[in-house]
């Protein structure tokens, strides 16, 4: 099982990533109880399928430091310049307050510390509350210990428009934003996209798949209850999902999936995965991976395995246009974190 070359993208010019990413939030709870053991024999198994690059972050529970210690067993198995294929993408959500260099700079030495590595591959920004302009400080601190080394590229998780607009024109290089993006969530449509390729800002997306929604599995069956929802995953993108149309509309959508799918020889979440990676601006496609509990690997390959047409593009945006506008609803790319 090997991935083709139009499964990577040269992201920078020293991060060639997998445009699957490997997200590990699944192992921060609520999502059923990992083995470390087995998550980092799992973790091979990711990596020698050609999934090479992962998301994290700092309460991610034992994400950091589960990456370092597959990063010791793989340098002593493989060597460490095999190292050089493997990207780790962390991110740090501070509570709002002053920053200072100190306190900036401290938390980075613990990703450092849990990774096991000497400079962070990307770091990704989150900041809850904009009235607290405090987020342009870390953000400066954070490019000063980008140009002592410690740092390689920074990007923003969950950051809207407006405010990656500010940035920018702070003249702090952001090369990814982190963003909800799938058939369900359309808002980065709205105005993201526009300026992510006006500034060379590429999309990670997650909630691509719904926690699972967006799947055979829920084709033609009855609406889940809640304690039918059995990770947070589900419970969140159910409520999305319900805010954007309901369960009636979700199985039109659902069937029309199923139709391309069956036409393509793949599975309903690859339509998905594939109908997003397409998207001007997106980087990747952030599918979850709950480590020794649930894999999809082999099903994830087959996203590079074909391409959507016109025809197919159609019909999923007839279904996506009698959907709710939850930019209208809900606001811009990470306004559900700050209402």
């Amino acid at each position: 099982m090997t991935l083709p070359t139009t499964s990577y993208l040269q992201f920078t010019p020293d991060l060639n990533i997998c445009r699957i990413l490997n997200g590990m939030w699944q192992v921060s709870g609520g999502h059923g109880r990992i083995n470390p053991t087995f998550a980092i024999q799992t973790m091979f198994k990711y990596v020698d399928a050609g999934f090479t690059t992962w998301d994290l972050a700092d309460h991610y529970g034992p994400a950091e430091d589960l990456i370092g210690e597959f990063r010791r067993q793989f340098i002593a198995t493989r060597g460490k310049e095999a190292l050089a294929n493997i990207q780790a993408f962390t991110k740090w959500v501070p509570r709002p307050g002053k920053m200072t260099k100190k306190i900036v700079e401290d938390n980075i030495n613990i990703s450092l510390r849990r990774m096991d590595v000497e400079s962070l591959d990307l770091m990704q920004f989150h900041w809850w509350e904009y009235q607290d302009k405090n987020y342009l400080d870390a953000l400066k601190y954070m490019a000063e210990l980008q140009t002592e080394g410690k740092i390689k590229h920074l990007a923003l998780t969950n950051f809207d428009t407006e405010h990656l607009q500010i940035i920018t024109e702070a003249e702090i290089k952001i090369v990814a934003n982190q963003v909800q993006f799938s058939l369900v969530d359309r808002r980065p449509e709205v105005n993201m996209i526009k300026f992510c390729q006006q500034h060379d800002i590429k999309l990670f997306t997650y909630g691509t798949v719904c926690g699972g929604l967006l799947s055979e599995k829920y084709l033609g069956k009855p609406e889940p209850r809640g304690f039918d929802l059995t990770t947070i995953s589900l419970k969140k993108y159910k409520n999305m999902l319900d805010a954007w149309g309901g369960w009636q509309l979700f199985q039109e959508l659902l069937s029309t999936l199923k139709t391309i799918a069956d036409k393509h020889g793949v599975s309903i979440s690859n339509v998905a995965v594939r109908y997003i990676l397409d998207k001007p601006a997106v980087g990747g496609v952030i599918v979850g991976a709950r480590l020794g509990i649930s894999e999809h690997l082999a099903d994830n390959t087959k996203v590079f395995s074909f391409n959507l047409d016109a025809e197919d593009l159609q019909k999923i945006d007839d279904v996506s246009q009698k959907s709710r506008d939850l930019y209208q609803l809900i606001g811009d790319c990470g306004d559900e974190y700050r209402r």
